[in-house]
Formats: structure tokens, C-alpha cells, sequence
């Protein structure tokens, strides 16, 4: 398993590490994966699963597995068409919402080995990419409606299911470069890191291939400026996610299909295709310029082959545009959050609030809404009460925006207040990272501010130290 280290200062979000601390080896090395997924630059989304054969992305979970039949699969197509665009891997839906599983699982009988194809789809892409030489990465989806893994449904054995599943991909198919999860703590899906403990599946993927990229498309929810639950900050256009082309600073991943859709529908090969001049000088060039990797995705036909309009939009692509190499160098130290949040939704406190904007909203999992200081307030605070003592080792503080200047971190063990060992720093994201203590209560005491204070969310959290 990966050890994981714990910086004992203020680790600012900007990537400026305070005090004379130096960056663990682990946080080199994920600064590395890092710095190799931005600068593969341009890659191949490939959403192909039983979605293909309903002409829905979302089909009836229950669809018979005999539908699925691509009786011209060529694999090794799909890597030429990317080769020819300048793209430098692929990234296959390996299970999609409704459960299909495209390759030989032990899991569920609800796989291709048990359609008419009878062939591991995941093995047939992932030797074609390597073949020539394109990097391999697969995509994963947590909600699987046909196994009633759902919100309010989720038991032990869904859990045990998707660790079964996982290690089977990362296991039988060789280096994963990086592995996208959807389905996940998104607003739709309802399926929050504690149904299914992110921790626990994250070191999971990390045991069983330490130099595999773990990716949750989560950025609907979680603010810009830190990485909570993943190793790159995702955006997904088509869901409205837009990365801040001018400011950021993280690893990032912003996808969009070159259809109208995700998945292939029966009109694709006579619809018109995004422009590739639009894609090369609208998304890939300046994307790239704000350190973000950019997937367009392809939809492979009911045969298994890409639709000739597309090849043609990929070879054009391939004539605008060429990878010319590394990008800037990313600033290293960030580490993601990846452990449950023990403050979310525990009694609170605070000194008067503004109007309707009371306490409760400074821990409601939701970056929204925000608890908002009385402005008449000379001294904020906000506390939370576990109720009893439980161990952590790091708080995070989101602002809507950065209007605290400075302040202290206490926590309470055995009725009495101690100070924890964090410095004031600014920006609208603050991430504490300290050894561990024991305490049954938390608060910040804010003692210099720009504008009456106001947090969006108090994050508690206990994350392993191995």
C-alpha cells in the first residue's frame, strides 16, 4: 500500500508550502504522474458499451446482454484514428451507469462474455493502444443501476463488488495510466464517498498500480483551487464545467464529444461534428495552456468501428494541430483530499450570523451556500462538536471568498482548548495538514478580515497515514 505523509505546516492551495518543510517522496512522485498526464496533452474519450445499442445513454438497466453484438470490432481502428489526430492515449467506458461490464468479470454474468461478441472488449483495446503506442486509461463507473447500486441501496456486497471489479482491470490488463470514476458524489447520481468509502477504493487502485492516475469527475460539486477526491480536477463542458483558463494552477482534465452525444446514436453519421479548427484553437491550445489535458470523445458505431465523418474530423485535427512536448512545469506539493469529511453535517456553532445565513450552512456539504458572519462582529467564530472525541490530522477551510486574513485553529480534548499548529495564510482555499490529535470539538477563531467572514465549509478529517 502507498504511504501517505502528512505535512506538519500550512500547505496553501497557490502550491507555496509554509515553513522549511520539504515535500515527501510520495508527493514527488504524484507530482510526477501528474506532470506525464498534462503533458500527453490530447487524448481519445471512448464512451462504448450496451448505451450503443439503445440509442440512449442511460438504457434500461435490464437491456438483454444479446444486444450487444459489434460484429466488425476493430479496435486497432479506433488507435490509427486517434495516431492520426496527434492524440497520445485512449480511455474506454469499461462499465457504464447501467452495469454492462465489456470484459471477462467474475463479478456478474451481466458481461460480453455473455453476448454474441463472447470477446474481452477491454483486452481487445488495451493491446491495440499499446500497439501503437498510445497510452492506456479506462474509465469506471461506480453507479451500476442494473446491480441496484443507487443511493439508499447500497450495501456491503455493492462495495465489495466494485473492489472485486477494480482490482480485476487493474489486475488483467496491464499499466493503467489513469483511471477515470464517474458516478460518484455527483449531484445526480447521490452516491456520496461515505456510501462508498473514496479512501478505501482510492488506496485500493493506488495498492495495486502506485503509478495509476485516480480521476472522479466531481468537479460540478467541489470548488476550484484544490483537489477533494481525485488526483487531476476534471471538467466535464457538456455538464457546464469550465475550467478558469487564466488562473489555474492544478493538473486538470476537461473532456467534450466531438458528437452531439456521448454515446453513438443512428443519426451520427450524417450529423455535423463540432469543427476541428473550433476544437484545435478553442479548447486544445488554450487548454493545454492552463496546464489541462484535453479528451475529446469518439463513439464507436454498433459495429464496433468509427463512423467515417469522424475519422475525417480526426484527420484534420491531426493536420491542425501537433503535440510539441512537455508543458510548464506544474508546482509541486498538492496533495488530494481523499478521506470523509467528519465535520459534514455535525451540531454547530458560531458567533452571530448575517440574516438567514446561519451555521448550519458552513458544514452542509455544499459549496453554495455559506454560514455568513453578523458584520457587526468584531471577533467570529465557528465551532463544531463531534459530540465525542475523534481522531484527525487535517481541516480545510473554503471561503466563498478570501476574506479571512488571520486566524486560529483549536480543538477541544478533555474540556480543555489546545492550539493546532497552523499559520494563517490567505486565499479562498486553506488546507491544514498536522499530526494527529484526538479532540470532541474544532473551531476557528477569526481575528483579521477584509469583509465580515463567511465559510462556505469547515472539512474535518482523519486521512491514513499508510
Amino acid at each position: 500500500m502507498v504511504k501517505r505523509f502528512f505535512i506538519l505546516t500550512l500547505l496553501v492551495v497557490s502550491g507555496v508550502i509554509a515553513g522549511a518543510a520539504k515535500a515527501p517522496k510520495d508527493i514527488q512522485h504524484l507530482t510526477a504522474m501528474q506532470q506525464k498526464f498534462i503533458d500527453l496533452r490530447f487524448g481519445m474519450f471512448i464512451h462504448f458499451n450496451i448505451p450503443t445499442f439503445a440509442d440512449a445513454d442511460w438504457p434500461d438497466p435490464d437491456a438483454p446482454v444479446s444486444i450487444f453484438n459489434p460484429a466488425k470490432l476493430d479496435c486497432d481502428q479506433w488507435a490509427k484514428a486517434a495516431k492520426s489526430a496527434n492524440m497520445s492515449y485512449g480511455c474506454l467506458t469499461t462499465k457504464h451507469h447501467s452495469g454492462f461490464c465489456i470484459w471477462d468479470t467474475k463479478t456478474t454474468d451481466y458481461n460480453v462474455m455473455n453476448s454474441p461478441l463472447k470477446k474481452d472488449v477491454v483486452k481487445e483495446y488495451t493491446d491495440a493502444f499499446r500497439a501503437n503506442k498510445l497510452d492506456v486509461m479506462l474509465y469506471y463507473s461506480i453507479l451500476d443501476t442494473h446491480a441496484r447500486l443507487r443511493p439508499g441501496f447500497i450495501t456491503k456486497k455493492h462495495v465489495d463488488m466494485i473492489k472485486a471489479q477494480l482490482t480485476e482491470l487493474l489486475t488483467n490488463y496491464g499499466p493503467v495510466s489513469a483511471l477515470i470514476i464517474d458516478g460518484w458524489d455527483a449531484p445526480w447520481s447521490r452516491i456520496s464517498y461515505d456510501d462508498v468509502p473514496f479512501e478505501e477504493i482510492y488506496l485500493l487502485i493506488k495498492s495495486l498500480q502506485p503509478n495509476c492516475l485516480v480521476m472522479d469527475l466531481n468537479s460540478a460539486k467541489y470548488p476550484e483551487g484544490a483537489l477533494f477526491y481525485t488526483d487531476i480536477k476534471s471538467y466535464e463542458q457538456n455538464a457546464g464545467q469550465k475550467i478558469s483558463k487564466e488562473i489555474n494552477q492544478l493538473p486538470a482534465m476537461s473532456c467534450l464529444p466531438l458528437q452531439s452525444s456521448w454515446f453513438w446514436k443512428s443519426s451520427f453519421p450524417t450529423d455535423q461534428l463540432k469543427a476541428p479548427e473550433t476544437l484545435v484553437n478553442d479548447d486544445i491550445i488554450p487548454l493545454n495552456s492552463a496546464y489541462c489535458n484535453f479528451m475529446l470523445n469518439v463513439a464507436p458505431n454498433r459495429d464496433g468501428l468509427i463512423d467515417k465523418n469522424a475519422l475525417q474530423a480526426l484527420e484534420q485535427i491531426g493536420k491542425l494541430w501537433k503535440n510539441n512536448g512537455p508543458l510548464d512545469k506544474l508546482q509541486p506539493g498538492i496533495l488530494p483530499i481523499i478521506s470523509s469529511n467528519i465535520a459534514k453535517f455535525q451540531p454547530v456553532s458560531s458567533s452571530w450570523s448575517e440574516d438567514m445565513w446561519i451555521m448550519d450552512f458552513g458544514n452542509d456539504d455544499s459549496f453554495r451556500t455559506a454560514w455568513q458572519s453578523n458584520k457587526t462582529v468584531k471577533e467570529p467564530w465557528f465551532e463544531v462538536d463531534f459530540e465525542k472525541e475523534k481522531p484527525f490530522n487535517m481541516i480545510t477551510i473554503v471561503e466563498p471568498e478570501a476574506n479571512i486574513k488571520k486566524y486560529r485553529l483549536q480543538y477541544e480534548a478533555n474540556g480543555n482548548w489546545k492550539n493546532l499548529p497552523a499559520e494563517s495564510a490567505g486565499g479562498r482555499i486553506k488546507i491544514h495538514r498536522f499530526d494527529q490529535v484526538w479532540g470532541g470539538k474544532v473551531r476557528i477563531l477569526i481575528d483579521d478580515f477584509t469583509a465580515p467572514p463567511a465559510i462556505s465549509e469547515l472539512g474535518v478529517y482523519n486521512e491514513r497515514s499508510e
